[in-house]
């Protein structure tokens, strides 16, 4: 009776089991050596929310009543500071927020947009119409500078920024800042979280 057959059959399992078990390894070498997976990196600046609460900041609404920030704990809330004569870059962060919100989808209601204005002089009615949905808040300039973290160079009116449902300033996004990338930062953010 001829052994030969039966032996070279094992040999051939025995390679077959090892290829099984190698090929996940194989696989993710190659994938993370060479094809590069795409960085899961944040695109905005991650703040020690800790280190960060919303302080009093003097706040009122456009008709003059007291209303601070943390009257918007529970949802997580983009900021933009700036000067009621809104020029240019301040109308793009205030669109940008706008869509950003929309693109959120069913999460959307989530999400809050705040423009804190650094002055008393009057807004424009049209451009107060266009981003109705916006919360504007006059609010005291020297206690946002001193709350506000801002990138070499820059200052606050140059940033959007994230606050987190408990109240805490979180994420800071780049001057000129691209609202795709945007987008994913905040779409990780609902996803991963269950409060607001």
């Amino acid at each position: 009776m001829d052994q030969s057959k039966p032996r070279t059959r094992g040999t051939w399992t025995l390679w077959a089991v090892i290829a099984v078990c190698a090929a996940p390894l194989v696989l993710s070498y190659i994938t993370y050596y060479l094809i590069k997976p795409e960085s899961r990196n944040n695109y905005g600046a991650l703040i020690d929310p800790r280190q960060y609460p919303i302080p009093p900041l003097q706040g009122r609404s456009l008709d003059g009543k007291p209303l601070e920030l943390d009257a918007y704990k529970g949802k997580w809330v983009m900021l933009q500071v700036d000067s009621a004569d809104c020029q240019q870059a301040c109308k793009k962060k205030l669109y940008d927020m706008r869509q950003l919100r929309l693109t959120q989808g069913r999460e959307m209601e989530r999400v809050e947009r705040v423009w804190l204005i650094t002055d008393g002089a009057p807004l424009e009615t049209m451009l107060m119409r266009e981003y109705d949905g916006t919360h504007m808040l006059r609010a005291d300039p020297a206690r946002i500078a001193s709350w506000l973290p801002v990138e070499q160079g820059t200052s606050a009116k140059d940033h959007i920024y994230m606050i987190d449902p408990l109240g805490n300033l979180m994420m800071r996004f780049p001057k000129d800042a691209d609202p795709n990338r945007i987008k994913r930062d905040l779409g990780r953010l609902l996803k991963a979280s269950k409060i607001g």
